[in-house]
């Protein structure tokens, strides 16, 4: 990528998981939804102490970056996700939720609010990041609603997603054109993200069964409080996980920063101009990687971030640039959210009158990249609701019935319904 003065980083957990330690440690009808809603955007709110609703929303963000990353991590890898879109796409999903449901996706989210009354939360959090933005600093948040044209959406969870987050809500024809609503939805997250993010849904993911799908992407881009000068950057060797050594192009500087060490990490914080966002880098010690990546939490995070002093530091860091996709559904069933991505037991009533919606996946795609200027990155989330493809039987009209042995087929009892309000 040719970005003079910007590098990646959206939901890093050194930005965004990492960002709700920092803040704390520094003080419903039948919907014909309104197709004429236009697009909006989170409005900035006057600078302010963050609430008890908002503090809370954000260690629970943390908490939830650290569970998830131990779970990815696995894979092997390069691995960058937004913790925070992710949260945010099923916050959008929770808004919908009932019942059992509801308190798997607010147990693995740490969601401590009643659905309806976290999507305001979270638009005020995020308009808390974007205060005060500057120079060169920008992050952008930009989120959706698609549903199945002439299925009952309720009106009630359309406004919330609207009038709370500024969502835009659009029908489109999944069942008549998947492919031509998968374009639709992936240009709109191209465009939100300015070209970075160009096949959040993979070909196949849109059919026939698909009746509603929420979407959010975000964008982050930030110059180094103290940049690195690119004159002294020199290809360097860099020993991965398997032994094996690799060239890489190091960034190298002597600066003051916060800066901790343990007998397991040693840690430094790099801002970005404005300081109100930072970097930190984890860097556990020869041999113990696999060991600090299995037992990332919160409490060790926190302690070392307290134990953070500025020093001159000598820190010699690659420049690097990559893209990371998935499919969530395992990762969140594995952290306790099942019911919501099984038929009959998903409750989402609170988007739809009928119990017939369940999560088929999330699909979550990031890019980021980090050189001598700063840090760019981009995530974009969708979490996508389908239906089942089956017949319907409503017993509105006079029906028979039998009660039979299934072993002998023998018809114990038989009988008719002509008016079920007669006794």
């Amino acid at each position: 990528m040719h970005r003079i003065g910007w590098i990646s980083l959206i939901g890093l957990i050194g930005l965004l998981a990492i960002v709700g330690i920092l803040a704390l440690r520094r003080g419903a009808g039948p919907s014909a939804i309104d197709n004429a809603s236009q697009p909006g955007r989170i409005a900035t709110a006057p600078s302010r102490e963050l609430s008890a609703e908002e503090r809370a929303l954000a260690s629970g963000n943390t908490q939830f970056a650290f569970d998830l990353y131990r779970i990815l991590h696995q894979q092997g890898g390069n691995l960058f996700f937004s913790p925070y879109g992710i949260s945010f796409a099923l916050a959008m999903v929770y808004a919908g939720s009932h019942s059992a449901t509801e308190e798997q996706i607010a147990g693995v989210l740490h969601f401590e609010l009643a659905p309806f009354d976290l999507p305001a939360v979270f638009g005020g959090l995020h308009s808390r990041f974007r205060e005060g933005a500057t120079g060169s600093f920008r992050l952008r948040l930009a989120n959706s609603l698609w549903w199945q044209e002439g299925f009952e959406v309720r009106q009630l969870f359309s406004d919330t997603l609207r009038q709370t987050l500024g969502a835009t809500v659009q029908p489109l024809d999944f069942s008549g054109s998947p492919e031509n609503a998968r374009d639709t939805i992936n240009g709109w997250a191209s465009r939100e993200t300015g070209g970075e993010i160009k096949g959040l849904l993979p070909s196949g993911t849109i059919t026939p069964l698909t009746r509603l799908l929420v979407a959010d992407a975000i964008t982050f881009r930030a110059a180094w409080q103290t940049r690195f000068n690119a004159d002294y950057t020199h290809n360097a060797t860099f020993t991965p996980l398997d032994g094996e050594q690799v060239t890489a192009p190091m960034m190298n500087q002597i600066a003051q920063f916060a800066y901790a060490e343990s007998d397991g990490a040693q840690a430094v914080e790099l801002p970005y101009e404005g300081e109100r966002f930072s970097m930190v880098i984890l860097l556990p010690a020869r041999g113990e990687f696999e060991d600090s990546a299995d037992s990332l939490a919160v409490d060790w995070v926190t302690e070392i971030l307290e134990n953070l002093s500025m020093q001159w530091v000598q820190i010699y860091m690659p420049r690097f640039e990559f893209r990371s996709s998935f499919e969530l559904a395992d990762a969140l069933a594995g952290l306790g959210m099942t019911d919501a991505f099984i038929l009959g037991q998903a409750d989402f009533t609170g988007m739809a009158p009928t119990r017939e919606l369940f999560l088929d996946d999330l699909y979550h795609q990031t890019v980021v990249s980090v050189d001598e200027n700063g840090t760019y990155a981009a995530a974009a989330t969708a979490a996508e609701m389908v239906g089942p493809d089956v017949p319907i039987v409503r017993l509105d009209r006079p029906f028979i019935f039998l009660i039979r042995d299934t072993e002998t087929g023998t018809i114990l009892f038989i009988g008719q319904v002509v008016d079920p309000s007669k006794g």
